[in-house]
């Protein structure tokens, strides 16, 4: 009787195990695509911030390459940028950039460029400035980075591509001058990687969405 018992105990053990293996499994599997979901979702909404739905008609995100000089940009990993199609012509791209040089470490931006080389926009992604003096950098602090739409490499020209207290044309913070310095040259060196590889970033890319 005793080992009846015992074994009758380890059966129902062992199914309890296995469906307990698969309802964490299952929920891991939906968490997982939740959060894939989001992050998504959160890229999407950034790059939209930049090049809006009425200037192209493909899903950026599927349309994505990685950049092939990570350090020229200031990138610490790989990471891919983005194009904007209208009836299937480049019209812009989205790069990432990072300003390693901010008062209390990198700053991670993404710069739309148009396909003239203007500028479409500059959002934010992350960074640690000081709240209330450098954290203006951030679209939902202040419309600082507003003013580097339709800027270009020869306007202005390059040794006014900073802060008017280094005599250039962006203005500075009140109490902080190294963050939108920072974040000015970033935006300019991004300028000048699409100058500088302007065929292949307005080649078309194919559709996936985790191109090489």
């Amino acid at each position: 009787m005793l080992g009846k018992s015992i074994s009758k105990n380890s059966i129902l053990l062992a199914l309890f195990a296995v469906v307990t293996t698969a309802v964490i499994a299952s929920t891991y599997l939906g968490t997982r695509e939740k959060i894939r979901d989001n992050i998504r979702h959160a890229e999407a909404k950034a790059l939209l911030a930049i090049i809006p739905e009425d200037r192209h008609d493909n899903d950026m995100l599927d349309n994505a390459r990685f950049i092939s000089d990570q350090e020229f940009l200031g990138l610490r990993e790989a990471k891919r940028y983005y194009q904007a199609k209208q009836q299937n012509k480049v019209v812009a791209v989205i790069l990432p950039a990072t300003a390693r040089d901010g008062y209390t470490g990198d700053i991670d931006l993404i710069v739309g460029i148009n396909r003239d080389g203007s500028v479409a926009g500059v959002r934010v992604l992350s960074h640690r400035e000081t709240p209330g003096l450098g954290d203006q950098v951030d679209y939902q602090k202040s419309q600082w980075v507003d003013g580097f739409a339709n800027k270009s490499l020869g306007n202005p020209t390059e040794s006014r591509w900073t802060v008017k207290k280094d005599g250039g044309v962006f203005d500075q913070f009140t109490g902080a001058t190294i963050t939108p310095r920072a974040v000015s040259h970033s935006v300019y060196r991004a300028l000048k990687y699409f100058e500088a590889n302007r065929q292949t970033l307005l080649d078309l890319a194919p559709t996936s969405g985790a191109n090489t």
